[in-house]
């Protein structure tokens, strides 16, 4: 059987890929948001929250670089669906899970991934974290081995719902909200993995991921970043 090389799993993948870094991102955009302490101990790791248990063993040490750009349109987005116009929280945040959870190194390159996943992220560079994001794709290596096995996958968002904390916050400071309009989800699914000779190489994993979205008034959602740790 061919070798299974390790797929994209956003909810872990990259977790450690300037950890810091992504921590006070995410951190400040809530605490801009809501300027309630729990919810930024909240998402800086105060509360690891539920975490599938094949995650972390399904992802590989992340090596993409935190700084690295995204790449210019041309470069198209092969398989990466463009970004839908939604304008309610949760159905973004599953829309946006699924693009996460979904790709083709087939007929895409790792380049034209990052093109297709950046055109899913808020225009407002103040709220926009593309360093979680670009953390979850692999190196150019490890791509192209996915690619020698031809391996795909398909992402299905079953469920979304606002975590608790964030709904407590809001309902403590409901006004806070009209600032940057930015609203944590979590959603669960499951990813579809597949490679060469699909007989004996594919398989279904569950995932889960807590997200970033920006929904401003009359205008369509946009992802603004990945919490480093997935809370229920």
């Amino acid at each position: 059987m061919p070798k299974r090389f390790p797929s994209l799993s956003l909810s872990s993948y990259g977790a450690g890929l300037s950890a810091n870094r992504r921590i006070a991102i995410v951190a400040s955009v809530v605490a801009v948001l809501l300027a309630v302490a729990t919810v930024v101990a909240w998402l800086s790791g105060g509360n690891n929250g539920h975490q599938t248990p094949d995650t972390a063993a399904a992802a590989p040490a992340p090596s993409a670089s935190s700084s690295e750009a995204a790449p210019k349109p041309a470069a198209g987005s092969g398989s990466v669906p463009h970004p839908p116009r939604i304008a309610e929280p949760v159905a973004y945040a599953k829309a946006a899970a699924q693009m996460l959870w979904s790709y083709d190194t087939r007929t895409t390159s790792r380049d034209q991934q990052l093109a297709g996943m950046r055109a899913w992220m808020t225009s407002e560079t103040k709220y926009a974290d593309w360093a979680s994001v670009v953390g979850q794709v692999p190196d150019p290596v490890l791509w192209s081995r996915m690619a020698d096995q031809d391996q795909h996958a398909t992402g299905t968002a079953l469920e979304g719902h606002y975590p608790g904390a964030f709904k407590q916050a809001l309902t403590e400071d409901p006004a806070a909200i009209t600032k940057a309009y930015i609203y944590v989800v979590t959603v669960n699914g499951k990813q579809q993995i597949a490679w060469k000779n699909a007989g004996a190489g594919a398989g279904a994993e569950q995932r889960a991921v807590t997200l970033a979205v920006q929904c401003r008034p009359s205008h369509d959602c946009s992802l603004a970043a990945i919490a480093p740790n997935v809370t229920q």
